[in-house]
């Protein structure tokens, strides 16, 4: 009876907490009623000015949001910091067609329109242009990827391919984190806080000038986050602890302008297997703490000779030494990237690049990775052409353009687009699309040993059955590249400067897609005597997923922002792989990603003084794991005592004690629950 009577008491003091808070924000509404909301740069804006917002991720250079001829929602430094994220991942909940289910406290599975999982291979992220592409897998480790939130100036997301600009693994989406020039973030910030989930954190930034041509900044920031829970209530031991800093240098002279921009950081978790899914004593190893360390420094030269001339160079270098339970190495990349922008006659405007990438990893083997050759370098190279055409002024444009990358695992490959953008009118907008992309394979398609999972059987061989089965992953170098071709259209309309809706509908047609291939099975007289079942990769599966996403914006009055977003979802996998139904990340991948998902968010300004922050989510069932839909909601009171001081006080996931999201694929951690959490904290600027 203790474990219902603590839920009751957690629950009751939620409660008790918030109607303080309702109190609070009554009172302090009647006592500054009439007066202005201030300082709240996007919540004063009216809808036909959000829409015409600059992004730069569409096209790679400058345009209107409201232009882009692509599925793209923009987060702002607003949004985040009303929606009480403490970190990139969760801030990503808020756009549509995106996938964000957290594994445990420093894992997560991210994707855009299906095929999601931990090691999700199909979207292309990036912070500040810089590739965070993951060489050894293709996909992304969230856990690395980090900043001090408060320096976020937006965040671009691109739902379906753009492999035209951006390249190879750019398939379903792309995600840009861009963050605040160094002019904009002048002075002194310190902020710091602490709760049940989120146990502490603390970040300071400080911005100032070497001379009035050469602002810049430096940052720190650290965190300790409290462990998960199993489905049995055991401490998973994942407790997150984490450092960072950086600075970022802007100089300014005529027509140039560079950047010059750098990051360090060290986490340190932990991490659990599922015994029920890779059970001993075939493998020994069972739970550990793990850290990773690295950087990066990034240098970048503009040079703007008129609003539709210009040309960039950028330069970085990134490093990670990674050492977990699920595997240990080093990776290092070194990209230089090139692009010149300029009109041709009076309705072409021409984009052409070029960009030269260079990958160097070390993996060191351990009892659930081995790979072969251990080291490895490799090498990208790529040009892309766009040409921007206007068949009608302000009416009708039309994009054409395409992406030649040249890598080492397969050679050549040409992935274009075309893009049509009709706006008959400024309250209406309606683009289509068809684009082709590829997903280029990695080191773990062609080099890897993994002790995958233990089978109880092994379909075609039922009398082996008396001995315990060992799955293990087998690279192969004639693993092939991932292909799609994509279908997309989207309408845009405005009904008033406070109200505005985004459709986008979408057919992808997949093709050689990754599947598990069982060889022969093996008998291993190592203690204990047990099969090894070979298996390999093919490119023999295929696939479609067709959906719509809905993002509708209303400003009822100057002091309330409403947004809500709806996505829907459906995948059918073409597979006749025995093991399909093992293999969450293709064969089954249709049983994996949730069908609908729904946000509404609610930003209320009382008063200058006090904004009260609602965001509701819904997320159905993910089949594959046995996962329920689950309804939740964050919440975010903030009062502002002086102009420069803020306290805030928040809670995530109020609806349930615990609830489950998401379980890892092909290295399998114990399953973990999601707590609920309550928060509280400072911020100071001068």
């Amino acid at each position: 009876m203790r474990k219902p009577a603590r839920i009751f008491h957690s629950k009751l003091a939620i409660l008790i907490i918030f109607c303080c808070l309702a109190e609070t924000v009554i009172a302090e509404n009647k006592t500054m009623m009439g007066k202005k909301p201030v300082d709240n740069q996007f919540l004063d804006l009216s809808i036909e000015e959000l829409m015409n917002i600059e992004v730069t991720s569409a096209s790679r250079h400058s345009q209107k949001l409201s232009e882009v001829p692509s599925a793209i929602f923009v987060i702002t430094q607003d949004d985040i910091r009303r929606s009480g994220a403490t970190s990139i991942p969760e801030a990503l909940r808020m756009a549509p067609g995106v996938e964000v289910a957290r594994i445990g406290t420093d894992k997560w599975a991210v994707s855009i329109r299906g095929f999601n999982g931990r090691f999700a291979d199909k979207l292309q992220v990036m912070m500040d242009g810089r590739s965070v592409y993951n060489p050894l897998f293709a996909g992304v480790q969230w856990e690395q990827q980090d900043t001090l939130m408060e320096d976020i100036e937006r965040i671009e997301v691109i739902r379906g391919p753009n492999a035209a600009v951006w390249g190879a693994n750019a398939v379903n989406g792309v995600i840009n984190i861009i963050t605040k020039k160094a002019a904009d973030t002048q002075g002194a910030l310190f902020s710091g806080g602490g709760g049940s989930f989120e146990h502490g954190f603390a970040g300071a930034r400080y911005g100032s000038k070497i001379n009035e041509e050469t602002p810049f900044r430096i940052y720190a920031k650290g965190f300790t986050r409290s462990h998960t829970q199993s489905l049995t209530g055991e401490n998973i031991n994942d407790q997150w602890h984490s450092a960072r800093g950086g600075f970022r240098l802007d100089h300014h002279r005529g027509i140039d302008q560079f950047t010059v921009q750098g990051d360090i950081f060290h986490n340190s978790y932990g991490d659990r297997l599922d015994k029920s899914a890779l059970s001993a004593p075939i493998i020994q190893i069972e739970a550990a703490r793990a850290h990773d360390t690295g950087g990066n420094i990034r240098l970048r030269w503009d040079r703007t000779y008129s609003e539709k001339s210009a040309i960039m160079l950028q330069t970085y270098y990134d490093r990670v030494d990674y050492k977990a339970l699920t595997g240990v190495y080093r990776a290092e990349s070194f990209d230089i990237d090139f692009q010149h922008r300029f009109p041709l006659f009076e309705k072409h405007d021409l984009t052409w690049g070029a960009n030269y990438r260079l990958y160097h990893n070390k993996v060191f083997n351990t009892e659930l990775i081995t790979f072969n050759p251990r080291t490895q370098t490799n090498h990208m190279i790529s040009a892309f052409i766009r040409d921007s055409i206007t068949l009608l002024p302000d009416r009708l444009r039309l994009n054409l353009g395409s992406r030649f990358d040249h890598n080492d695992f397969t050679g050549m490959e040409i992935q274009p687009n075309a893009r049509l953008m009709w706006t008959p009118d400024e309250q209406n907008s309606i683009w289509l699309a068809v684009s082709r992309a590829v997903r280029i394979p990695s080191r773990a398609e062609n080099d890897i040993r993994l002790n995958a999972r233990t089978l109880s059987t092994i379909p075609g061989f039922s009398a082996l059955s008396s001995f315990p089965v060992l799955a293990q992953l087998v690279g192969s170098s004639n693993f092939n590249s991932e292909k799609l071709i994509a279908y997309e259209i989207g309408y845009r309309h405005q009904f008033s400067p406070q109200a505005s809706v985004d459709i986008a509908g979408f057919y992808n047609d997949y093709s050689q897609l990754r599947q598990l291939a069982a060889g022969f099975p093996l008998f291993d007289a190592h203690f204990p005597p047990h099969l090894i079942l070979p298996v390999g990769l093919t490119n023999q599966a295929s696939g479609q997923t067709y959906g719509v996403e809905t993002s509708i914006e209303w400003r009822p009055n100057d002091k309330w922002r409403l947004q809500g977003n709806y996505s829907f979802l459906n995948m059918k996998i073409h597979s006749d792989s025995p093991l399909k139904q093992i293999d969450p990340t293709t064969g089954s991948a249709d049983k994996v990603s949730p069908h609908h998902q729904v946000s509404v968010r609610s930003n209320y300004d009382f008063s200058e003084k006090l904004q009260l922050n609602l965001w509701l989510r819904y997320v159905s069932g993910v089949d594959f794991y046995r996962i329920p839909g689950y309804v939740t909601m964050d919440a975010k009171l903030v009062h502002r005592p002086a102009k420069n001081v803020e306290l805030f006080v928040a809670g995530q996931n109020l609806f349930s004690q615990n609830h489950r999201e998401f379980v890892a694929d092909f290295l399998p951690s114990l399953p973990a629950t999601i707590p609920r959490g309550v928060y509280a904290g400072a911020e100071w600027r001068f």
